[in-house]
Formats: structure tokens, C-alpha cells, sequence
């Protein structure tokens, strides 16, 4: 029921109304409404008890499980929200001049000389706004670089085919066409694939690592080596970090640019489009071209941004002001509060809490789909046997999940996988959440077995139950219709 559903004509929200005969109003008439705006017609009560129902509703980490692959969906503590909401920091105008900002602007440089460090890059622009966005600038940098260069034959980039999906697209979006690599079984980009598709078109490669398939590239230098050598740069889709920050870093690896979702690994509850943060770091050979603007700091400690006519070389500006500041303040926090220390811990129980979960899936009889290797912050059992046994696919068994209060984890991707379920517990579960979680499973590897029905409905227990999604993709009803 919607909460035009819930209304009477003539039901006001507000217990004050202005006489009809206010003249307080000065808009002219030819500009007022003649008809009613069509809103819903509720009392306070209704609207507050609606949209508490609503939210209740909702699956969050807050109240559920949610081992969302690749997306890092963890608890993130509310000191970082409740900090970065100070007064101070809240209130500051982003056009306030530089000196009335030093605190906002000191505390910004301490987080990017943290984010350089935990990335083993030389340089960083905060500026851009997403993930996504942090992604563009990343190869936007690359096509600078080239150009600057005189290259301009360099018109590829190479993607390996277990990528996020938003890396070809970055690709095509900056200009570049795109070239596909192989994996090999074991989950490795294919290294004989990758020689074959080097060359003088060559103006870089998107990697994650750990790749999309919970594995790490174990040539990952090898590979940089080769592409380098190629005449080409790399580029690091940050989605993973949570795998490896504090134990590994991606300028040791051989990389030149990262953007981090610091919204993902540090802090700030994400999803639904928003908020993000992307920073991007950089090797020595991308530093002219970073995103603008700068922040940097002299020798007295005065801090301020450089904007595009300090740095000709840049790629320009990505956005207005200096960067999604609330989401940048929660990191700092957040860094802050685990210390280095923390930070190696997170990805010692993120990737620790994924291979238990990996083992105990297995020992149940589901197929992991790369068992020889362990896995890093998440990993991916495939139920092609299930469906061609039972006639269970992925998405029943995740629709069947929810009943369980557990979110279902990403499936269909990496598309390479059949039937897959990428699942990533995140480092701050317990294992007792866990444990809870694999008797789901196990619950509904049973039913396959003895009540497949069950399955192909579910779920049973949630507001909605299962949902024609080919329908509601094709024909969304998106705008209410009074159809009293």
C-alpha cells in the first residue's frame, strides 16, 4: 500500500491552517494553482507510522547478514559518523576561504598522506565524488599521459574478463576501445593472453586484485612488468582493497593509479547510489595529471588547494567545490580509530572469515568454483550441479535466503562463473553469524532436495514474495495512479 493508499480527502497533516482569507500571500494569482497538487492527503500519525513500517522492512547491515560480493557491505562504527558531524566541520561553507578552514583542511592532508601511504603511492587528489568516478579519473590520467606524450596511436585498453562491469565502460567512456583478457582455470589472467594483446595500441590495463573472482593475481607483478614494458600503464579498481589493505599495497605491485572507495573500506555505509568518495593515487609518472584540485601544504603547515593553472598538465576538474568532504572526514576518523595496526587485522578476519565460510560451504557439499586456492575477502560457489539436478538456480536459493535474515550475496557475477554466488562475510562479523549463515544453507540444500517448491517460491516470510522481475524491468509502474 502506498501512502496516497492510506489517505482521506480533505485530511490535513498539520493541526494550523491559515484562514482562507489570509492575505498574507504575495504570489500573483495567474501563478497559483487551480487545482489541488495532488499530494497525499494524511495525518502525522499515518505518515510517521508509514515510513517507520518501511524502513523496517528494509534489509541493512544494521539489522541483517549482508554478504554482499564486492561491495563490502560491513558495519561501519557510528564514532566516525557522530565526528565527522561536528559543528566545525558541518557547518564550514565550501566556498569559506582557506584560513578560516585550516582545521577541515589539516585534517584532509593527514588523511591523504595516510591514503598515500596505505597505497604506496607518491601522490593523491581527493576530489573525485564515487567510486566510479574515481575510476574515470584513473583512466582519464592514462589518455593524459599518452597525449602529453605524443602518443596518440595508444587506443586500447586492455580488461581482463573477469572485471567489474564499470571497467570497460570507464574505458569506452574515455575514448578507448576495449580489448578482452582471458582467465585461465585457476582464476589468473591468462599470462600467454596478455602477451598476445600487448602492443603498440597498448595505453594500459584494468586490474583488481584480488580479481572479481576472490583470487589474488599471483603475477600480478609479472603482468605489470610486461605492460610497462609494452609501453603501456595500470590501473587499480580499489573494489578490493578491504582484501589487503595494511598487508599489501598496490604501488608495490607495480600499478599508477588507484581510486579507492573509501565509502566501501573505510567507513561510511554505502549503497543505493550514495554517498562516495573516490580518491585516486598515483605513481611518480601520473603526478602532473592528477585531478585538480590539489591539496597541499608549506612549511609552516599552511594548508590550501592548487587549482588547474598550477598544474597545465592536469585533467581537469571533475567536479564543483573540493571533493565529497563528509565521507572523506568519516575516513579519517576511521583510520584514525584502527591505527595500522587495525588496519592489517581488518584484512587478516576479512579474509579469514571468507575461507571459514568457503570450508564450511564445501563441507556441506557445495562446489567451490576454484578449490585449489584459498580465498581472499570473499569467493564464489557455483550451483551448476544443483540446477541441472534439482532445477535450483542461484536466484531461487538467494530469494530463499532472505527468509532466513540473511541478504542474499551478489550472484550471476563474475559472469564467467555459472550459476555462481559471490559471497564476502566482511571482517565484522562474528563467527557465530557465520555459523547461522551456513545453516541457512544447509537448510536449503535439503529442500532441493525434498520440497524444491519451497525454493522456486521464495520468499515466504518477507512483505512481498517472489516478484516477476522480467515484468517489472520491462513494464515498471513508476508514477501513482488514483484509480478510485
Amino acid at each position: 500500500m502506498t501512502i496516497f493508499d492510506e489517505g482521506r480527502p480533505g485530511r490535513k497533516t498539520s493541526s494550523h491552517h491559515p484562514d482562507d482569507g489570509d492575505k498574507t500571500v504575495t504570489i500573483p494569482e495567474r501563478f497559483l494553482r487551480q487545482s489541488p497538487i495532488g499530494l497525499p492527503e494524511v495525518s502525522e500519525l499515518q505518515v510517521m507510522r508509514h515510513y517507520s513500517i518501511l524502513s523496517q522492512s528494509n534489509y541493512s547491515v544494521d539489522t541483517n547478514f549482508y554478504p554482499l560480493g564486492s561491495c563490502t557491505m560491513k558495519y561501519n562504527p557510528r564514532a566516525c559518523h557522530t565526528l565527522a558531524m561536528l559543528p566545525g566541520f558541518l557547518g564550514r561553507h565550501p566556498l569559506a576561504s582557506e584560513a578560516r578552514g585550516q582545521g577541515v583542511l589539516r585534517t584532509l592532508y593527514e588523511l591523504k598522506e595516510m591514503l598515500e601511504e596505505i597505497t604506496g603511492m607518491p601522490g593523491i587528489s581527493l576530489a573525485p565524488l564515487a567510486g566510479a568516478h574515481g575510476e574515470f579519473a584513473g583512466v582519464g590520467m592514462i589518455r593524459a599521459y599518452h597525449r602529453d606524450r605524443g602518443d596518440l596511436e595508444r587506443t586500447e585498453i586492455l580488461v581482463p574478463n573477469a572485471a567489474h562491469g564499470t571497467n570497460p565502460a570507464t574505458a569506452a567512456l574515455c575514448g578507448f576501445t576495449v580489448r578482452e583478457v582471458a582467465t585461465n582455470d585457476e582464476g589468473d589472467v591468462d599470462l600467454e593472453a596478455l602477451k598476445a594483446a600487448l602492443g603498440p595500441k597498448t595505453a594500459g590495463l584494468m586490474l583488481t586484485n584480488p580479481s572479481t573472482l576472490g583470487v589474488f593475481e599471483r603475477r600480478v607483478k609479472e603482468m605489470a612488468d610486461l605492460v610497462h614494458e609494452a609501453g603501456g600503464l595500470l590501473y587499480y579498481d580499489g573494489a578490493n582493497l578491504n582484501a589487503i589493505v595494511g598487508r599489501v599495497r598496490p604501488g608495490d605491485m607495480g600499478f599508477d593509479a588507484i581510486h579507492l572507495n573509501v565509502h566501501k573500506t573505510f567507513s561510511t555505509p554505502h549503497g543505493g547510489g550514495g554517498p562516495g568518495a573516490g580518491p585516486v593515487t598515483v605513481s611518480e609518472r601520473l603526478l602532473p595529471y592528477l585531478p585538480t584540485p590539489i591539496l597541499e601544504r608549506d612549511e609552516s603547515g599552511y594548508c590550501y588547494w592548487r587549482g588547474r593553472h598550477d598544474r597545465p598538465k592536469s585533467m581537469g576538474r571533475l567536479g564543483g567545490f573540493t571533493g565529497n568532504i563528509g565521507v572523506l572526514l568519516r575516513a579519517y576518523v576511521y583510520l584514525r580509530m584502527v591505527g595500522r595496526g587495525g588496519l592489517r587485522r581488518l584484512s587478516d578476519y576479512a579474509t579469514l572469515n571468507a575461507n571459514y565460510l568457503m570450508a564450511k560451504l564445501e563441507k556441506a557439499g557445495y562446489e567451490v568454483a576454484f578449490p585449489g586456492r584459498r580465498a581472499t575477502h570473499e569467493f564464489i560457489i557455483t550451483l551448476a550441479k544443483e540446477k541441472a539436478e534439482y532445477g535450483v538456480t542461484a536466484l531461487d536459493v538467494a530469494k530463499r535466503l532472505l527468509d532466513f535474515g540473511s541478504y542474499a550475496p551478489t550472484i550471476y557475477f563474475p559472469m564467467l562463473v555459472p550459476e555462481c554466488l559471490l559471497i564476502e562475510p566482511t571482517e565484522t562479523e562474528t563467527m557465530e553469524e557465520l555459523d547461522l549463515f551456513v545453516e541457512a544453507m544447509v537448510t536449503i540444500r535439503e529442500e532441493m532436495k525434498h520440497d524444491v517448491k519451497r525454493l522456486h517460491e521464495a520468499p515466504h516470510t518477507l512483505p512481498l514474495s517472489r516478484l516477476d522481475e522480467t515484468r517489472a524491468a520491462r513494464k515498471p509502474e513508476l508514477v501513482w495512479n488514483n484509480k478510485s
